[in-house]
Parts: C-alpha cells; sequence; structure tokens
C-alpha cells in the first residue's frame, strides 16, 4: 500500500510540472532553467565531490563539489529568474538573497518574485527600481524560500522516504516503477538529476535512478538516429545528456517517453535484483551516475549491470524506433523553421 501510495504521490508532483511547463506564464522557459539548475549545480556535485573526492581521493575536488552542491537555490533563483526577462544584475540579486536554500524553494520564490522585479524595472525610474529592488523583493524572495521549504520537505522528501522504505519489500516493482519513471523525466524539463536529489534518493533506488538512465543513453541514441529527429550532432547530444534536446523531445513526447519508460523500467528491474546501492543522491545522470556506482560496490558486479542496462536500451530503442516508424515526428529542421517564422511574425 506504501509503495502504491507514494507512486501515486509521485505520478501527482510530475503532473503538476507538466501543467505548469504548458500552462503558467513562461512555463516551459522556467522549467529548462530549473533543469539547467540541476546541472549547474549537482551535476558539478556529482563528478567533483563523488568522482574526484570520494572516489578519487582528491580532497580539492570534494570542496568544489560540495560548493556546488550547495548552491542548487541559489542555481535555480538565477536562471529562472533571467528566463522570465528579468535584468542580469537583477536576477544575480535574487539569487544571493536565496543562498542556503534548496533547489525548489529557490525556484518556486525566485520565479513569483521575478514577475514583481519586471514591474518595478517597468515602473520606477532608473536608478530608484535598483533600492526599490533591495528593500522590497530582496527580503522577500528569502521569506517565500523559507516558507516554501517545509512544505517541500513534507511533500518531496516524503515521497522520497516512502519509496526508499518499501524498495526492499517488492524490488521488481520499484524497479519497474522508479526505472520507467525517471529515465522519463531524464528527458524532460524537470531532470533526473533535480527530481532524484528534492526526494533525497538513496541506496536502491538511487542506484536504479542512476543505472536507468545510463541505459537510456544507448536507447535514446538508437532512437533518434534511426527515427532521424536531427542530425548526428543532436543525436550524439541526447545520448550524452537528454536535457540539451528538450525542444526536441518535447515535440515528440510519445514516442520518446514510451521508449524511454519501457527501457527504463527493464532496466531497473535488472538493478533492483543485483542489489546495488548508490549513496550518493540526485546522481541520476548518465556518465556521473556510472562512475559514482563504482564507490558504493564491486567493481565487476557494476560493470556487468551497466553492459546489461546499455544492452536493454539497445532493444528497446530499436523496438521503440520499429513501433513508431510511421509515427508523424517533428524535427530538428521543422522545429528551427516554426521558430523562424515566429521570430519574423513578432
Amino acid at each position: 500500500m506504501e509503495i502504491v501510495k507514494g507512486t501515486l504521490l509521485l505520478l501527482l508532483v510530475l503532473g503538476l510540472f507538466s501543467l505548469f511547463s504548458y500552462k503558467a506564464p513562461k512555463g516551459m522557459k522556467a522549467m529548462k532553467a530549473l533543469a539547467g539548475a540541476a546541472c549547474a549545480a549537482f551535476l558539478v556535485e556529482a563528478f567533483q565531490l563523488f568522482v574526484g573526492g570520494d572516489l578519487l581521493g582528491i580532497e580539492f575536488l570534494g570542496e568544489v563539489g560540495t560548493a556546488a552542491g550547495s548552491m542548487g537555490g541559489v542555481a535555480a533563483a538565477a536562471l529562472v529568474a533571467l528566463a522570465v526577462g528579468v535584468s542580469p544584475v537583477y536576477a544575480i540579486l535574487l539569487a544571493v538573497s536565496c543562498a542556503g536554500l534548496g533547489l525548489l524553494p529557490g525556484f518556486i520564490a525566485a520565479y513569483l518574485v521575478a514577475f514583481l522585479v519586471k514591474a518595478i524595472e517597468k515602473k520606477v525610474p532608473g536608478g530608484l527600481d535598483l533600492i526599490v529592488i533591495i528593500i522590497v523583493c530582496a527580503p522577500l524572495v528569502r521569506l517565500i524560500g523559507e516558507l516554501m521549504t517545509p512544505v517541500v520537505n513534507a511533500t518531496l522528501l516524503n515521497i522520497g522516504g516512502i519509496i526508499t522504505e518499501t524498495a526492499n519489500s517488492n524490488p521488481v516493482l520499484m524497479g519497474i516503477i522508479l526505472g520507467g519513471v525517471i529515465t522519463v523525466v531524464a528527458t524532460a524539463p524537470l531532470s533526473s538529476m533535480a527530481l532524484t536529489a528534492m526526494l533525497g534518493l538513496t541506496g536502491i533506488p538511487m542506484a536504479i535512478g542512476a543505472l536507468a538512465v545510463f541505459g537510456s543513453s544507448f536507447l535514446n541514441y538508437v532512437l533518434f538516429d534511426r527515427m532521424k529527429f536531427g542530425d548526428r550532432k543532436t543525436t550524439i547530444s541526447v545520448a550524452i545528456e537528454p536535457l540539451t534536446q528538450a525542444h526536441i523531445i518535447s515535440a515528440n513526447p510519445i514516442p520518446v517517453y514510451v521508449t524511454n519508460f519501457v527501457g527504463g523500467a527493464s532496466a531497473g528491474v535488472i538493478i533492483a535484483l543485483s542489489g546495488l546501492i548508490n549513496n550518493a543522491t540526485g546522481t541520476a545522470t548518465p556518465i556521473a551516475g556510472l562512475a559514482v556506482m563504482y564507490g558504493f560496490n564491486d567493481p565487476l558486479k557494476v560493470t556487468l549491470v551497466a553492459l546489461s542496462c546499455a544492452t536493454v536500451g539497445l532493444i528497446s530503442g530499436f523496438l521503440g524506433s520499429i513501433v513508431f516508424k510511421n509515427y508523424k515526428i517533428k524535427t530538428v529542421d521543422q522545429l528551427q523553421d516554426k521558430d523562424k517564422k515566429e521570430e519574423i511574425a513578432a
């Protein structure tokens, strides 16, 4: 029952993020900013702290990773403010006021206050607007962020706790759910790094997140190559980091999401049954996720499971390209033409 509760809550949260992306003012740009913040903070942390610091034992690299990982709220606040249209100086002003906050509280607070900053910039005379923003907006963004922190902890961290606690009771079901969901999220604006960090996943669930996303690199390479979404550069980019091609994926959600869910769920079952663990939360990313796994498990076992996930990914990508071979897709060239027409019309 608990596993069902945790899964339903997770799907509800993801649904709300999707609704926000498509319906909120500048929602898609804001979600891309959130994904970018996750890369800027958690990807650096994953490589430098868990690989350079913990795995290789280089203390300085560990310090770099720790510093980057602690700036999730600042990165999210800065990038979302810029995405909304706030000037760079004021975006950084909001961001530094969010120091110490988590990724999502910083994101929510800056998104809300950014619209107020834009209004002040427009209506208050130059020079005076800086004073007003310092007096009003800096403490306001901090207040909203602190108010949102317990709300985020009570929802997302609670979901993560439920998932972690029930992982051992039904590993196959957990592998299907987490492997499928996290792999799909890895291709969505939210990003798998951001989701697993906000959920606070560790142990088997985090291992599923890391290696399932690793396997999805091979899946997406084959799928993009055979479906002809773009050129060779596009195909290589989506294999290395799906978020770089979020605009293409958002334009073709059904073939990409369905194929990724099937491949991720299959890989998730393999990982769950292997007993591998990963105590580095937020490392659901192809390259760093795999590297981190060697710090917590037997290297040979990690290699064998990773190869199995890669194989499952290749097969899933191939089958997905067959199933959706007659599906009407939108290519990179078509999306670029559409953007040009919109710019001309504007």
